[in-house]
């Protein structure tokens, strides 16, 4: 039984809890930490059987009985944290992204080359686990489309961030895009070498205001010399819109969204069917279980995790290089990025 500790307990820490309570069960959550943790948060862990309900994380990585913990602070405080876990002799699940600069990436990996131990550090792709983009990556895998040569991903939210959230946040292409980069190297099984972005303000101006754009578009070059194609959009007014495809020489597969049920009515006034489910809590609850349930594998088995710390770096390279390409309106190679 692998004994974790949560670092943050706002929204993103309360999914790991739940999924961790619901459906890991070689995992056992026993401190969770959080200066401002809202108080029927804190009567659910209690209720939940976790006694530990610290004001302050050092608390957990000072406690030698607590195995691996969760980062699910603040984006600025995930590379710090991750190296004093790293040094407490702890394994390490980091929310994406592991920071917004390279150099702070790079201290996280410093670290665990200096550990001396065989600690797990695993990023928070979590859609690497969801079940239809894993399908197509099996599909990809055992051949059935030939050679890759297109790749394209698709993702909208229902409803825009408040403006605030944006210098937190780090902007379109660092927080929302970042998971369909990712999922373009995923998918693909390739390296992104160059990218062209294209950003506007369409829904919201004061997005535009505080200096990020709300709808974005990335054509993207791939080492394997595929092509790929990224959309975004902050608001889909129909729901969540989660699609992607990979086209090849023997053919294509796709996914399509989740749906509340498979309902399709016909009558003489047309066809419809039901609208994808709303945001990503519903859509993506199933694949934020996987991913700790691999995390928690790979320390029992003492396995290297699916998504590591090079692949926390090179999105962020990619997401820079997206960003400085819109700023500069031309093609930016990866390479340029240092």
């Amino acid at each position: 039984m692998i004994r974790v500790g949560i670092i943050g307990a706002g929204r993103i820490g309360q999914v790991h809890m739940r999924s961790i309570l619901s459906g890991v069960p070689n995992a056992v959550i026993r401190a969770i930490s959080d200066p401002m943790i809202e108080p029927d948060v804190e009567q659910f862990a209690r209720n939940s059987g976790i006694k530990n309900i610290y004001s302050d994380y050092q608390d957990i990585l000072d406690d030698p009985e607590i195995d691996a913990v969760l980062i699910c602070s603040p984006t600025n405080t995930h590379a710090r944290i991750s190296v004093e876990a790293i040094q407490a002799g702890k394994h390490v699940f980091c929310e994406k992204p592991v920071d917004h600069e390279i150099a702070q990436i790079e201290t996280v990996e410093k670290a665990l080359k200096e550990s001396g131990k065989r600690l797990k550090f695993q990023v928070g792709f979590n859609r690497r686990f969801d079940h239809n983009f894993r399908a197509l990556r099996s599909a990809v895998q055992a051949g059935k489309i030939g050679d890759v040569q297109f790749v394209r991903v698709s993702s909208r939210d229902p409803q825009p961030p408040h403006a605030s959230f944006i210098a937190s946040s780090g902007g379109l292409f660092l927080d929302m895009m970042i998971h369909d980069l990712d999922m373009i190297r995923y998918l693909s099984g390739s390296e992104v070498t160059e990218v062209f972005a294209q950003g506007a303000v369409l829904i919201d101006p004061a997005i535009g205001e505080a200096g990020d754009v709300d709808t974005a578009t990335v054509s993207a070059r791939m080492k394997n010399g595929a092509l790929a194609l990224i959309d975004n959009s902050r608001q889909a007014v129909y729901g969540y819109d989660q699609r992607a495809e990979v086209f090849g020489s023997k053919g294509s597969v796709q996914n399509a969204n989740d749906l509340p049920s498979t309902m399709v009515l016909s009558t003489v006034d047309g066809v419809t069917a039901e609208r994808p489910l709303w945001f990503f809590l519903e859509r993506y609850m199933s694949s934020y279980q996987a991913e700790i349930r691999s995390f928690i594998d790979c320390i029992e088995q003492d396995k290297e995790p699916e998504v590591g710390i090079e692949d926390g770096r090179m999105t962020i390279r990619i997401a820079l290089a997206c960003m400085r390409s819109l700023a500069e309106n031309r093609p930016v190679r990866i390479e340029e990025i240092n």
